[in-house]
């Protein structure tokens, strides 16, 4: 008989569903994150304690990461309307290169 260790972290936010939408790239086949309301919940389920406590720190650090990203597209301080994530509201052309 093999055993799984398991623990669900939720939290309260304004905007859970971007918030998950941020995480869910780091999650492993073993977490799984839904939204009810403004709560957001992951669960992880793992083949030992020690492997959830490593999991579970890793996802609390991404989402902290995550809140610090939001937070600042929120109040301006990063740009990123141009959908690539840039985090400068100057312009900027990647072909260095001319032609004459």
């Amino acid at each position: 008989m093999s055993r799984r260790a398991s623990a669900t972290i939720r939290t309260v936010h304004d905007t859970p569903e971007r918030l998950a939408r941020a995480l869910r790239p780091d999650n492993t086949d073993e977490m799984e994150t839904v939204v009810d309301g403004d709560t957001l919940a992951t669960t992880i389920q793992r083949d030992s304690t020690s492997g959830l406590q490593a999991t579970a720190d890793d996802y609390v650090v991404n989402l902290e990461v995550a809140l610090e990203v939001l937070d600042r597209g929120v109040s301006g301080t990063v740009d990123s309307t141009d959908g690539r994530g840039r985090a400068s509201d100057a312009d900027y052309n990647t072909n260095t290169t001319t032609n004459e």
